[in-house]
């Protein structure tokens, strides 16, 4: 018998791979001689470089760059060397868990570290870079990243440019001079699950800005800064993307990945699934076993288990989610590949708890759908 172990980290808790290897010890209590492939997963955020180095045997590489907030940082990024990919998460940069809640700032937070970090893919030769953009502190429609790559931004008495989504109000040039030429040279993928556009009521500042800390009149100053900046890069580049689906993706860093490096938008958990070999691996299998920390309706709009689950429907193998917990609407994606969900807590117990026993809470749940499955394959 075969299984394949897909799942996404459960956030605050346990890895993708610690996942994996939890609910593989399940199943083997009840199915000590299956072959138990694993393939840790991650849909564009938390965990993205992670689980593409477990199952890529790539290399963890740390860079110093300027935080979301100014401040220096030390951000890990993958690096496959047998095919010169870079894997960077631009939140290990320019996230949100890098700033204290009461410190966060729409207005001023930068994406420069996050240029940075493609700055030092550039230095190890890479050929592709990855961008996984979930989870930014930022608001400053990637502007900060392209300084860091040679983008030169200007004011009216041509003075650089402030960092943060305000300072755009400002902007009266965009020299281009000086961006690094190795750019040409590089695909970039963008991974993420997030398709609005760069402006208007569905746009990065209206739908993302208050999250980080932006208030109602900083939304507009926000959302009409970037409108500026849009104006200003379609001069400068001869084609306007700010409508394009994902532009509004990480404070819109997904605008200028598409404006000025020409990087292609996949769903994050695509381009995962590709790199680990999944649908390879899927081949051949009975069972495949995904989750992540709260499956509910958002999981339609591309997380993890929607992104397994198409896969396995292809080659017709069913499809069970371990969640932490199930919330409203999780049985819409029993029309999408899902055959059975299951939750971890046994009984009451608080957040903290299920956090603190995952591994055998997952352990547990493996082993109770192991016996489940021998059941109903033995009936029949």
């Amino acid at each position: 018998m075969k299984i394949v172990i897909a799942p996404d980290s459960f956030k605050d808790s346990l890895s993708a791979q610690g996942v994996a290897d939890a609910i593989a010890l399940g199943l083997a209590e009840v199915w000590p001689h299956a072959q138990l492939v694993k393939c840790p997963m991650a849909d564009g955020g938390e965990g993205t470089v992670e689980s593409i180095l477990a199952a890529c045997s790539g290399e963890l590489r740390r860079t110093p760059v300027r935080g979301p907030l100014g401040s220096t940082v030390e951000a890990a990024w993958g690096w496959l060397p047998h095919n010169h990919t870079a894997i960077i998460e631009m939140a290990e940069a320019s996230g949100l868990q890098l700033v204290p809640l009461a410190q966060r700032d729409a207005c001023i937070s930068s994406t420069y570290g996050t240029g940075e970090l493609i700055r030092a893919a550039l230095d190890a030769g890479a050929q592709r870079v990855i961008l996984a953009i979930g989870g930014s502190a930022t608001n400053d429609g990637g502007a900060g990243a392209m300084q860091a790559l040679g983008v030169k931004l200007f004011d009216a008495q041509g003075r650089i440019l402030a960092p943060g989504g305000v300072a755009l109000a400002q902007l009266a040039t965009i020299d281009l001079s000086d961006i690094d030429p190795r750019l040409d040279a590089v695909r970039f993928d963008i991974a993420a699950d997030v398709n609005n556009p760069l402006c208007g009521p569905h746009g990065a500042s209206a739908i993302f800005g208050p999250q980080k800390g932006a208030s109602p009149q900083q939304v507009q100053q926000l959302d009409q800064a970037l409108g500026h900046f849009a104006d200003l890069c379609a001069q400068a580049l001869n084609k306007d993307v700010r409508d394009e689906p994902g532009c509004g993706a990480a404070g819109g860093l997904g605008f200028a990945a598409k404006a000025f490096l020409g990087a292609q938008f996949q769903a994050g958990v695509e381009v995962v699934a590709e790199l680990v070999g999944l649908a390879e691996a899927v081949k051949g299998a009975d069972l495949v076993i995904t989750g992540e920390g709260r499956f509910d309706a958002q999981t339609l709009r591309g997380k993890t288990p929607f992104g397994v689950a198409r896969i396995a429907r292809q080659q017709g193998v069913p499809v069970i989610v371990i969640a932490g917990t199930l919330g409203e609407g999780y049985q819409e994606l029993y029309e999408h590949g899902i055959d059975a969900a299951f939750a971890l807590a046994s009984g009451p117990m608080t957040l903290e708890q299920a956090c603190a026993e995952a591994p055998r809470l997952l352990r547990e749940r493996a082993s109770d759908i192991a016996r489940v499955w021998q059941i109903a394959t033995r009936k029949t």
